[in-house]
């Protein structure tokens, strides 16, 4: 049989199932360290990556959704009675027939979801970059399910919204090119088009509403992610400005048509945390990316992103999200006042409820899946759109099988990989896992994208052998960073502990000497945003991959 031929008839052949008998994520920052007081909440709201948030009531609820980018299933759709209190409901994008991401980086896909109520109808725009353009889609019920996307083919650009009119009108706002030629790198501008709600098409002419930003003399970069409100006969447009590193803000601009003239409040950016020393402790950076939303009392509050920062400038656990209540001020939105900290504790809501038998979404704590029930639970994400079923946990009740496939972490498709977000600068993450058959590799990952990630291994050398062996993807390269080859038992342990920028790993062969460092003081950031590039966090969780025919990616 020639090598062609035999690598064909193994790549026929199913790989050998690996199964992990739980996961276990635990973090302790010092930022949430701290008493929490009655009546307050921590911030973030929603720790870990869960960037560019979007808020709505609706029927006595909040609804809130994130960009997902290249993740599956998409912008998750989480549900609160107080905005404080968050829980994961369903996903806009849950079905592999709605969207594909192979070929794409990870931090493309999904940018920016914009989810909007009327009439009983659920509305979330958003935009697939490089995978389809603007989109609509709609629920009667938030959780799902939802519908495929409608597409917006003559709307270019990214960052849609839609705004419902008291006059009835609808318009769908989001970011563009100018009209003319940039004057200069990031010049973008807000464009608004009137929508035909029954046919969910855009009508009538395009008009750009802000061109550059607050104040087009001082080359503003990036204004994005608008949103249109209402408010004491006044429309209000508000959006973000300066880009999404440490000079990210918020600003706002009012008028009394919809169709402006929009002037900007003097008194801008109303929330942005480039004013403060680099050097402050526990810094949040990065902050913008705002919406508001009115509560039952009639008070305003806003959600946004920001990032939590270690050595001033890295972070892995992404962009967050964050709960601040909006003031007004001489009929201007505010929710920050310059040169002021984002706090990490602050006052509730005055409707907040005791939630506290929910998950936290945030804070310290310790989060074990046993692999109970026949459902992932809504933590776990993939790695683009599978295209077969790989996750089982009807397989062996009470386990999680993951049926591996030859695609590496490197690649642009999807590997059988569950991540669950980094949410803490401290933290650990251990599984067990049943001695993987020869031709495979399983353990578990650090992933920030196909570009940086580690990968903590066990594959099968002879017999009760295996090599334990941690790689590294970072600057274009994989290695191997280190390897020992010892004697396992049916089962074993592995870990992954990281403490801001540095990250450990090791395992438990489950002959009684418990943890053994394989590689200690691994540089952690290789994972941070502002290393690694892109939009996204740090996930963490079990990996395994068909080696078999000497494939190794």
């Amino acid at each position: 049989m020639s090598l062609t031929v035999a690598a064909q008839v193994v790549a026929a052949t199913p790989a050998p199932p690996v199964h992990f008998n739980w996961f276990e994520y635990s973090g302790d920052d010092a930022a949430f360290a701290a008493p929490l007081p009655d009546g307050h909440y921590r911030n973030p709201i929603l720790a870990g990556f869960h960037a560019d948030p979007s808020i709505v009531g609706a029927n006595g609820r909040f609804y809130l959704v994130n960009s997902s980018f290249t993740y599956y299933p998409g912008i998750p759709v989480f549900e609160s009675v107080d905005l404080v209190h968050w829980q994961q409901i369903g996903n806009v994008i849950d079905r592999p027939s709605q969207l594909d991401f192979d070929g794409l980086g990870v931090s493309r896909g999904i940018f920016a979801p914009a989810i909007a109520y009327h009439q009983g109808v659920f509305y979330v725009v958003s935009t697939a970059v490089d995978s389809g353009g603007n989109f609509i889609s709609t629920a009667r019920d938030p959780a799902g399910p939802w519908s495929d996307p409608h597409w917006l083919p003559t709307i270019d650009g990214i960052d849609p919204s839609l705004f419902f009119d008291e006059n009835g009108s609808v318009y769908l706002v989001n970011n563009d090119a100018p009209a003319g030629e940039p004057r200069y790198e990031g010049h973008r501008a807000i464009w608004m088009q009137q929508l035909d709600l029954r046919t969910l098409s855009p009508v009538g002419p395009r008009k750009v509403l802000v061109d550059g930003g607050v104040d087009p003399t001082a080359q503003p970069i990036w204004i994005e992610g608008p949103h249109l409100y209402q408010r004491d006969g006044w429309y209000y447009l508000s959006a973000a400005e300066g880009g999404t590193g440490p000079q990210h803000s918020q600003v706002v601009l009012r008028s009394r048509d919809v169709w402006g003239p929009y002037m900007p409040f003097a008194d801008n950016p109303i929330l942005t945390q480039r004013d403060l020393p680099d050097d402050r402790p526990l810094p949040i950076t990065n902050a913008g990316h705002a919406d508001l939303v009115e509560g039952p009392d009639g008070s305003w509050w806003a959600v946004f992103l920001a990032s939590r920062n270690y050595q001033q400038r890295h972070y892995n656990t992404g962009r967050e999200t964050y709960l601040l209540p909006v003031t007004w001020q001489d009929g201007w939105p505010v929710i920050l006042p310059a040169a002021t900290a984002i706090p990490y504790v602050a006052q509730a809501p005055g409707w907040m409820r005791n939630s506290a038998s929910q998950a936290p979404a945030t804070g310290n704590a310790v989060v074990r899946d046993e692999f109970e029930g026949t459902q992932l639970d809504r933590i776990w994400l993939h790695v683009r759109v599978p295209k077969q079923a790989w996750a089982s946990l009807r397989e062996r009740p009470g386990s999680l099988t993951l049926h591996p496939l030859p695609e590496g972490l490197d690649a642009l498709r999807n590997p059988s990989f569950l991540g669950r977000r980094q949410q803490h600068l401290r933290f650990e993450a251990s599984t067990e896992l049943d001695r993987p058959d020869p031709g495979v590799a399983a353990g578990v990952a650090a992933f920030q994208s196909e570009n940086a990630w580690y990968f903590l291994g066990v594959r099968r050398t002879g017999g009760d052998r295996v090599a334990v062996f941690l790689e590294g993807r970072d600057d274009g390269r994989t290695s191997t960073l280190a390897s020992r080859e010892v004697k396992a038992s049916s089962s074993m342990r592995l870990k992954v502990t990281g403490e801001e920028g540095r990250y450990a790993f090791a395992f438990d062969t489950g002959d009684g000497r418990g943890w053994q460092t394989l590689a200690g003081d691994v540089d952690g950031t290789v994972l941070s945003t502002d290393r690694a590039g892109g939009f996204v966090g740090t996930l963490l969780g079990p990996f395994a991959r068909d080696e078999r025919a000497g494939r190794s990616k």
